[in-house]
């Protein structure tokens, strides 16, 4: 019988919170929204990594999929619109 820690239960949230974040970004029309939840997934990423004990790659990540990513795509959305069409 395996005894959940406080880490373990704290990894399990924040592992919901990317799941949830991914869901949000693929599903939502609204391409500003996806952006937000995009950098959302990567600071919760970059958590994860630094509770891994990887502090390095959390560094990385945090500034790299939060932050540069993040500001380039949102530069973007604002040179065309912010609302994915329908589908065929």
């Amino acid at each position: 019988m395996s005894v959940l820690t406080f880490d373990m239960i704290i990894q399990m949230g924040i592992l919901i919170g990317i799941l949830l974040s991914s869901y949000w970004m693929i599903t939502t029309r609204d391409l500003l929204s996806a952006a937000l939840a995009s950098a959302a997934m990567s600071l919760l990423l970059s958590l994860e990594f630094y509770m891994l004990h990887a502090p390095d790659v959390a560094i990385a990540e945090a500034a790299v999929g939060a932050g540069v990513v993040t500001a380039i795509v949102v530069y973007g959305i604002s040179k065309t619109e912010r609302w994915e069409r329908e589908g065929p």
